[in-house]
């Protein structure tokens, strides 16, 4: 195959474009990286500089200072039962709106869906009010009831999208073998609709692990406060930090990293069977 000068000129504008792009994405996450090792007086000296010795001792102060292994206990509590509680109600929901045929079904569906379209900031009053009055406020169950509701509209959007692409003479077959309604949706579309789960799961993870203005809002003590409220503790109206807060924000990004490394296989292909059906 000839590569004409025009084709050459393209692939070269499309392998810039591409590592321009990948840089944009890496070069700050790189930069947070090797700031977490340095000093504060290098921070301020020189702020793109090469760290004069690694200082892994930030990474003890953050943990220290901030209280940071409760409030990473507290997060992993309030994003793991977010993710079952989320799991648990979209896919019976889902299974519901793409499987079963009823009166209202689309307005329920548009509805629902329609959330996303709705800054989550928007809540905030609301959630605050119905929070106070039940008696929750300051709790990890706040949280987790507040984050399980906020993510609905798009865990509802991608599972049922994917639902829908399941055949339905599976489910036909099974009806007629004597399937009844939980049978069908625990033993047939339940395993069938994993893929578009664990993307949902995934984005609610992350979610979850990363809010910080619901959290702000809905807590006001260690007890009750996830790990990303920790990084504020490392800045005062006199001084800040910057070495240890670097620290304790690259602690706090290696979840959602993890969680998308060993799953991106998964979200890929939930997202794409979803936008194809859907």
């Amino acid at each position: 195959m000839k590569h004409t000068p025009a084709s050459i000129i393209g692939n070269t504008l499309k392998w810039i474009l591409l590592v321009s792009l990948l840089a944009f994405a890496l070069l700050p996450l790189l930069w947070l990286l090797i700031s977490s090792l340095r000093t504060n007086l290098e921070l301020q000296t020189n702020p793109f500089g090469w760290p004069q010795k690694f200082q892994w001792v930030n990474y003890a102060n953050a943990l220290s200072m901030a209280s940071l292994p409760r409030l990473l206990i507290n997060s992993v509590v309030v994003a793991v039962v977010t993710v079952v509680l989320n799991s648990l109600v979209t896919s019976m929901g889902a299974f519901i709106l793409s499987r079963e045929h009823f009166k209202g079904r689309d307005i329920i569906y548009t509805i629902l869906t329609a959330g996303v379209l709705v800054p989550v900031i928007s809540f905030m009053v609301p959630y605050f009010s119905m929070i106070t009055r039940s008696g929750l406020y300051n709790t990890l169950l706040a949280l987790i009831l507040v984050y399980t509701a906020v993510n609905i509209p798009v865990s509802i959007f991608l599972v049922t999208a994917f639902m829908k692409s399941i055949p339905k003479e599976l489910e036909e077959a099974a009806i007629m073998d004597g399937c009844g309604f939980f049978k069908r949706f625990s033993m047939i579309i339940l395993p069938l609709s994993r893929s578009g789960i664990v993307t949902a799961a995934t984005f609610c993870f992350i979610y979850s692990w990363n809010e910080f203005v619901m959290a702000m809002l809905l807590t006001s003590s260690i007890e009750s406060r996830t790990i990303q409220l920790g990084i504020k503790f490392f800045s005062s109206q006199f001084i800040t930090d910057y070495s240890s807060m670097y620290a304790a924000v690259i602690i706090t990004i290696i979840p959602s990293i993890i969680a998308y490394v060993f799953l991106h296989d998964k979200i890929i292909g939930g997202l794409t069977t979803g936008g194809v059906k859907g």
